[in-house]
């Protein structure tokens, strides 16, 4: 059987789409990559808002062990050791990525003052306590808002994510 790995990704981010084309190549590059502009998301309009990147692979679920039927957020999303050595490694690439695809930056406007923050949210209690480790890892003070929504607020953490994160563009 061959798989085929889809990313749907927003057009209002080529940078984001090319980086993502570009790792699926780097871990399968005897595989094409396709692009195909799609119409929607969850409102109905005329121009192309989105990009699917996908490829098609028989090893898909080798690096993807927590693919499954369901939603994500109501299912187990558990990192193999291989991952979490990974993550370990590179915890700096994995935070960028979950940024990336579920977070921002914007300046906080609270009582008189004005400060950047970052913001991330998954309805996966897992996908968040991956965030979570990946910044205890990096040494970064991180707050949980709600059920689905962590923060990064002091501006130190802010300085260090700056670094690597960098725009959506």
């Amino acid at each position: 059987m061959v798989y085929r790995l889809r990313i749907v990704l927003d057009l209002g981010y080529p940078c984001i789409v090319d980086e993502c084309a570009a790792a699926i190549t780097e871990v399968m590059p005897d595989n094409a990559v396709h692009r195909q502009r799609r119409r929607g998301g969850f409102t109905r309009r005329d121009e192309f808002t989105n990009v699917e990147v996908s490829a098609y692979s028989k090893a898909w679920p080798c690096l993807f062990p927590q693919h499954g039927r369901g939603r994500k957020h109501e299912r187990l999303i558990e990192l193999s050791e291989w991952q979490r050595e990974l993550v370990a490694r590179h915890p700096q690439l994995v935070l960028r990525g979950l940024i990336h695809s579920d977070g921002c930056r914007f300046i906080n406007t609270g009582r008189s003052s004005r400060s950047p923050r970052y913001s991330f949210s998954n309805l996966s209690n897992d996908i968040r306590n991956i965030f979570c480790d990946a910044c205890d890892l990096m040494g970064l003070r991180w707050t949980a808002a709600g059920e689905k929504t962590i923060y990064v607020s002091r501006k130190a953490g802010v300085a260090t994510l700056d670094r690597f994160v960098g725009p959506k563009a």
